[in-house]
């Protein structure tokens, strides 16, 4: 016979509490305490496994605070007696990542080059202009600075390991068309660049007896153009190009093209189309702003003048740059040689250490709006009323590409797009092999220069 809970002590009272507790041997006498023994199986491990959960995730949330020196930070705040607040945006702002000293050095470099401040340009190029194109030699007059030991170094380093099998009766020829092409890149552009760009000219210059004769008469007779594999950039010349231009672009036949709206090609841009080759030259195709360049697009194979890029906006204090649509004949648009002259000037200029490169485009430009994309662009925004263009309101569509997109892939699935995974890989390659013969290099300098350091120091 059971005591009435009423006539028990207060100790009997709790033993009697506890003893549900201590009779428990299984998961099902915990769920019988519960009153829930009688639950399907399936709701009962349900219970169980939140149960778990729960556990697992209070205890990994103590152990990270833990960890992370959280309760330490408690305690020195509850000492000193510091109220814990966010931190405001002027200390955040402090804590901004700095930019590398090789771009902030680029920078000042740029500004000084490219806008003197006696506004000359000591050429009929722009400064933009003039800075993208090769560097070569010029006859009779001083190289330019770096060039000679540029074009030294990497001919040994050719020498040592060049990318492919030397031509009968020519022992000098790779060696030589990666120099002057590491070289023509330029001092001031990055490393992995300069690798990059004379490895893939060495291997289509010594392809054959007949390429290395073609690159060679090419870099003669236009030895600053940008060179690639299906096309190449020529600084834009009113006596080279204009007439040309303004044929492919005028909507009249020319050659096997038969006749086209001219609308294709300017229809959606500030100038054009033009009634002849004078209302061009007098337009901002040809007439440029301190802040612009302009590049004629010029098929490899046949040497046929394909359209124009330009670049506007330039603004090295922040190292951005705008490159525009490239202005082409319709049947080259969405070509391989539209996607290579945009790639050749964005790994010059991402070389260079531009850190953000901008496009854009008309809202209602359906088929400019692909190239972007096809470039690995991201779209940023639309801009309602950006411009008055033909006496009319345009909406911009901006797409943005920066130098870390560039890096981490853009540029490899372009290079790869333009040159195939086979060579894709290989280049990837060579930038990394490269880069550890640099560093190892570096790393000498530095040793051999402490070492006369201190012998220095032991002579004094």
């Amino acid at each position: 016979m059971s005591i009435p809970e009423s006539d028990l002590s207060d100790i009997d009272k709790l033993k009697r509490a506890l003893s549900s507790i201590t009779s428990i041997s299984s998961a099902n006498d915990i769920l019988a305490a519960f009153g829930l023994h009688d639950m399907p199986a399936a709701q009962k491990y349900g219970i169980l496994l939140g149960c778990i959960v729960f556990f697992v995730t209070v205890a990994s949330v103590l152990i990270l605070l833990t960890l992370g020196g959280s309760w330490k930070r408690i305690e020195e705040q509850a000492k000193s007696g510091e109220l814990v607040s966010a931190p405001d945006a002027i200390t955040q702002r402090k804590k901004r990542a700095l930019l590398l000293e090789r771009l902030l050095e680029n920078r000042d470099w740029m500004i000084k080059t490219n806008y003197p401040s006696d506004g000359g340009s000591g050429s009929g190029f722009t400064g933009l202009t003039r800075m993208l194109m090769t560097v070569a030699p010029v006859e009779g007059e001083v190289p330019p600075e770096g060039y000679e030991e540029s074009y030294r170094g990497a001919y040994r380093r050719c020498q040592d390991k060049p990318g492919g099998p030397i031509l009968g009766g020519r022992p000098n020829h790779r060696f030589e068309a990666y120099a002057r092409a590491f070289a023509g890149c330029g001092t001031h552009t990055s490393l992995p660049y300069r690798w990059s760009y004379a490895r893939m000219y060495e291997g289509l210059a010594g392809k054959s007896h007949e390429s290395d004769d073609a690159f060679r008469a090419l870099y003669d007779k236009r030895p600053h153009d940008v060179v690639g594999r299906t096309c190449r950039l020529e600084a834009l010349e009113e006596q080279r190009h204009l007439n040309n231009l303004w044929e492919i672009t005028s909507g009249n036949a020319v050659g096997e093209h038969k006749a086209y709206n001219p609308d294709e090609v300017w229809g959606f841009l500030d100038y054009g189309p033009f009634q002849n080759a004078k209302s061009m030259k007098e337009s901002g195709v040809f007439q440029l702003e301190r802040n612009e360049a302009a590049f004629a697009i010029v098929e490899a194979v046949t040497d046929r003048l394909l359209g124009l890029i330009r670049l506007t906006k330039d603004d090295p204090q922040n190292l951005n740059v705008q490159m525009e649509l490239p202005v082409l004949k319709p049947t080259s648009d969405g070509t391989v040689q539209q996607m290579e002259a945009c790639f050749l000037l964005l790994d010059r200029l991402f070389a260079y250490g531009y850190r953000r490169v901008q496009m854009s485009v008309d809202s209602q430009d359906v088929r400019g709006k692909r190239l972007p994309g096809r470039l690995g662009f991201t779209q940023e925004g639309q801009i309602p009323k950006d411009m008055i263009v033909k006496e009319a309101n345009r909406d911009s569509v901006i797409y943005g590409m920066l130098n870390s997109d560039w890096d981490k892939g853009a540029r490899a699935f372009l290079f790869k797009k333009l040159h195939g995974a086979t060579a894709q890989s290989a280049d990837a390659s060579l930038i990394a092999k490269e880069q550890a013969v640099s560093d190892q290099d570096e790393q000498l300098k530095e040793m051999k220069a402490a070492e006369e350091s201190a012998k220095d120091k032991k002579k004094v």
